[in-house]
């Protein structure tokens, strides 16, 4: 996964496309504002790889995450519900 901090956004290649997660940073707080596969990787658990690549960059930060997007609200309940940021 590339942290491209310029465009705030979280990127991961996969075969030639690309899945990203748009974010904010607010000091303790990561911001997932949008989770986006491109249409080829989708059903293929891009988005879930992306994801596992944030959620281990949060715990190595020891950040919370807070989810505007549906998918990755979804994704952190399933998967990583102690990085959900209450506020």
């Amino acid at each position: 996964m590339i942290d491209n901090r310029e465009q705030s956004r979280f990127e991961r290649e996969e075969n030639g496309a690309r899945v990203v997660a748009l974010y904010r940073r607010d000091r303790d707080i990561l911001i997932i504002r949008h989770v986006e596969a491109d249409p080829i990787l989708r059903g293929t658990g891009a988005a879930d790889r992306l994801m596992r690549d944030v959620a281990d960059l949060a715990r190595n930060e020891a950040v919370l995450i807070k989810p505007l997007c549906g998918y990755a609200a979804a994704w952190l309940k399933r998967n990583a519900r102690d990085l959900i940021a209450s506020h």
